[in-house]
């Protein structure tokens, strides 16, 4: 997503101008668009024109107009989104008041205005924008002597350091000096990779060469990451996947990825956390139910207390047409955050999304036990949402 113009106010109203540039900003863009928002954009109108002898004639014309928004339609299959609403802005083509859908699809800029954008709304516009935020796949392809530490993102790659160093060849009685040399390298590779590396957005390390230099390399990054206690790498060891490339140049990763089964591979790696997050939960709802919440009015007496240790919300809630419904899910990720708590806010697209959706969208794993009230929390969880 591109970001050619931002004006909020200290009151966080305003407009951005954006421009989808891939498939996932469109997802981004839905979520994004609120029945009340004004939306701007070019779009094509039939306009008729009537001849001095009666003859009606129908041409199609490009305008540009703005609509509040009413309705919103997401076609995942084409990837655009309809947006339809009254034209609210003066028009050659278009009467004040008139009717008219917008086709929001990828290359094509739109301004997006609303009366308050909230937390949720300006952190999902930095997502999108920054590609490191969603670069949720990180490689390092190798062979002795030369490595590429990479973010992959959807649209790109941005290679984050390449690592270039002489290792001694193997010499008979000279095998230390090999090693010594290997170890050099491998402890560049691990400096450059935890510069870049933030596990709270990456999903999968891919580890690639040819032969056995991955093998030895991933032996010798935990060996290392127990001895220096680093915790970061130990406790994401899940997350590491060990395959094979061609060399260690970065060309060698668009054969790595196009491989059918490495990406089943690295699709059930990315969304590990959030269904790892969610079994957790279950877990905790059979073994110790009183750390356990879901719901928004029991979420909510929960973070009230600062008992929140992980909430998971679906994205379909701020989404709500109801301003006040998606202010408080808003509220509740703010003050939720503000604790030191960690959010996770999962698509409703995925599996793991309509599981939650079937817990009311938000569940929450407790820091402490907190046994439910025997007053009006005891009612239906989902009744408050009526």
């Amino acid at each position: 997503m591109k970001l050619t113009n931002r004006n909020i106010d200290k009151n966080n109203a305003g407009s951005v101008t954006l421009v989808p540039e891939e498939s996932e900003d469109m997802w981004h863009t839905y979520n994004l668009v609120s029945v009340g928002d004004t939306i701007r954009s070019t779009t094509i109108r039939k306009v008729q024109n009537e001849s001095a002898t009666g003859s009606v004639s129908v041409n199609k014309v490009r305008t540009t107009l703005t609509v509040q928004v009413e309705g919103i339609d997401f076609d995942t299959q084409a990837c655009v989104l309809r947006v339809s609403g009254r034209n609210i802005q003066e028009n050659q083509y278009v009467k004040m008041g008139a009717y008219h859908t917008l086709l929001l699809e990828m290359n094509r800029q739109f301004t997006l205005c609303k009366h308050e954008w909230d937390s949720v709304s300006l952190e999902r516009i930095e997502m999108a924008c920054d590609p490191v935020q969603h670069a949720d796949l990180m490689a390092i392809i190798m062979q002795e002597g030369i490595a590429h530490v990479c973010l992959v993102t959807p649209s790109m790659t941005l290679v984050r350091a390449k690592v270039e160093t002489n290792i001694p060849r193997k010499r008979k009685g000279m095998c230390d000096q090999h090693t010594k040399g290997l170890h050099r390298f491998y402890d560049q590779i691990i400096q450059a990779f935890q510069r870049h590396v933030n596990f709270d957005i990456v999903k999968c390390v891919l580890i690639a060469s040819p032969g056995f230099v991955k093998d030895q390399f991933a032996d010798y990054l935990f060996a290392q990451a127990v001895k220096m206690d680093d915790k970061s790498i130990i406790d994401n060891r899940s997350k590491f996947v060990l395959v094979h490339s061609s060399s260690g140049f970065k060309h060698s990763l668009k054969e790595v990825l196009a491989d059918p089964s490495i990406a089943v591979k690295l699709a059930d790696t990315k969304a590990a956390g959030e269904v790892k997050a969610l079994d957790d939960f279950y877990t905790m709802l059979q073994t110790d139910p009183d750390r356990a919440y879901y719901g928004i009015r029991h979420c909510e007496r929960a973070a009230e207390q600062q008992a929140i240790e992980l909430l998971m919300v679906s994205d379909e809630l701020f989404r709500a047409q109801d301003i006040a419904q998606r202010k408080r899910y808003v509220s509740l990720v703010d003050s939720v955050k503000e604790n030191g708590a960690e959010v996770k806010i999962f698509s409703s697209l995925h599996v793991s999304g309509e599981q939650l959706g079937q817990l009311s969208g938000v569940a929450a794993i407790l820091r402490f036990p907190m046994p439910e009230e025997d007053d009006e929390d005891n009612q239906d969880v989902d009744s408050d949402d009526d």
